[in-house]
């Protein structure tokens, strides 16, 4: 398949659904960007599994024995494959993700515009590098655009909340 959008409508999600259980409180700022991600990424995406199961699909997120699941399922929510990704490989970058993102959060309030763009273009960076670090992994497994998985890494942050 090509890494392009899927006109059948066949290679993308249609329903995604993060495990809650493993997230405690977010904040505002959080919470936006999950709604943002989830919403954009449900507008457009692109996601096939490499496996011979057409789409549309629904996605099952959750982080379990420090394992990313994606639990693929059909649209009547059955489950075709389960796709696990050890977490280890995204921990430095998560967590320089959330220090420059707490940066650009307090900056916005204060800060002069231009250092509000230095640290936005340093959190976008971190933000494709996991982008990229993802579609990595998931390679031979799950085909996936770069703004689909910059929406997914969006998500993976958020499961790594934790109280």
């Amino acid at each position: 398949m090509s890494g392009g959008q899927d006109n059948s409508g066949t290679s993308r999600l249609v329903n995604i659904n993060l495990d809650e259980r493993t997230v405690v409180r977010r904040s505002a700022d959080v919470e936006h960007e999950r709604a943002v991600a989830m919403f954009d990424l449900l507008e457009e995406n692109h996601f096939a599994l490499a496996s011979d199961h057409p789409g549309p699909y629904c996605l099952h997120l959750s982080v379990q024995d420090n394992r990313l699941l994606f639990d693929v399922r059909n649209e009547a929510d059955q489950p075709i494959e389960t796709v696990a990704l050890p977490l280890a490989p995204f921990r430095r970058i998560v967590k320089d993700y959330f220090t420059v993102c707490e940066s650009y959060f307090g900056a916005i309030k204060t800060a002069s515009p231009s250092k509000i763009e230095a640290i936005d273009m340093g959190r976008r960076g971190l933000h494709n590098e996991g982008s990229e670090i993802l579609r990595e992994r998931l390679n031979g497994r799950v085909e996936l655009d770069f703004d689909t998985a910059r929406r997914l890494f969006t998500l993976l942050c958020v499961l790594h909340i934790r109280g």
